[in-house]
């Protein structure tokens, strides 16, 4: 079965940061991901990673100024040397954390300019991946929901499969969400039976509403987590979700998974 992993964005946040990482190991995650840890000190992060005994299995490059709804800067022209050192500082943390994946943050770009986008885009990620794969890490890109995201230039997974060929990179691959394909309108479970060959992290959300993956009235996100490790997906579940009463109060859902009471 896979390993669910605890999204310390989203779950724990009743908690100062450096507290979320032995809750989630008392909850029974052993893996947790941190889309941006950029305001803690890497050694910090690393010695409650160590303390609490779980591992950081994901980081996302740095988004750039949320406050000017920029998401990522991948693929944003004339903005490459900013993500380069963006993703340079992200490859430091990931390789104080013993992380080994990158999301690669892509970026909102208006509609008219999204071709040219695509290319710079990439470009930066073959930089990347080239840089990652000395470090020993592996990078993924994440198609994101344009209602949540509007303007996001990632957006479905056909999209993101051709990206990839695209760069021809080994250690590029793809983040897959069932929450976002859901929000798209596809199927995650003939999502994930098309492109397990690409996956390389998967993240749940209960849908509709984004919060706790298993709940009366939303998608079967039990039967899909069956699915995956019917097909043999060895890597991990992030748990991307908005608790709807408390991260402890709701976790009953994982029992059978071996999280929470």
């Amino acid at each position: 079965m896979p390993e669910l992993c605890a999204n310390l964005m989203y779950l724990f946040t009743e908690l100062p940061l450096f507290e979320r990482f032995a809750a989630a190991r008392r909850a029974g995650f052993g893996l947790v991901e941190y889309q941006f840890p950029y305001d803690a000190d890497a050694s910090d992060l690393r010695h409650a990673l160590d303390e609490a005994g779980v591992r950081m299995r994901l980081i996302n490059t740095p988004a750039g100024d949320r406050d000017r709804g920029e998401r990522g800067l991948a693929a944003l022209a004339d903005r490459e040397a900013d993500f380069r050192d963006g993703f340079l500082l992200a490859l430091s943390y990931a390789r104080e954390l013993g992380c080994p994946l990158i999301h690669v943050m892509a970026g909102v770009v208006p509609e008219d300019q999204r071709d040219f986008a695509m290319h710079v885009y990439a470009e930066n990620l073959r930089v990347a991946a080239s840089a990652a794969e000395a470090a020993g890490v592996g990078i993924v890109i994440e198609p994101i929901n344009g209602r949540d995201v509007p303007g996001y230039l990632l957006q479905r997974t056909a999209q993101a499969r051709a990206v990839i060929a695209m760069v021809g990179e080994e250690n590029l691959a793809l983040q897959y969400d069932a929450y976002h394909a859901l929000m798209n309108g596809e199927d995650p479970a003939e999502g994930l039976r098309a492109n397990l060959d690409l996956i390389r992290h998967i993240q749940i959300a209960g849908f509709p509403g984004r919060m706790e993956p298993i709940a009366e009235g939303r998608y079967d996100m039990g039967s899909f987590i069956e699915l995956c490790d019917m097909l043999g997906y060895t890597g991990a579940i992030g748990c991307e979700y908005n608790p709807e009463n408390g991260t402890e109060a709701g976790l009953s859902w994982a029992s059978r998974y071996g999280i929470g009471g």
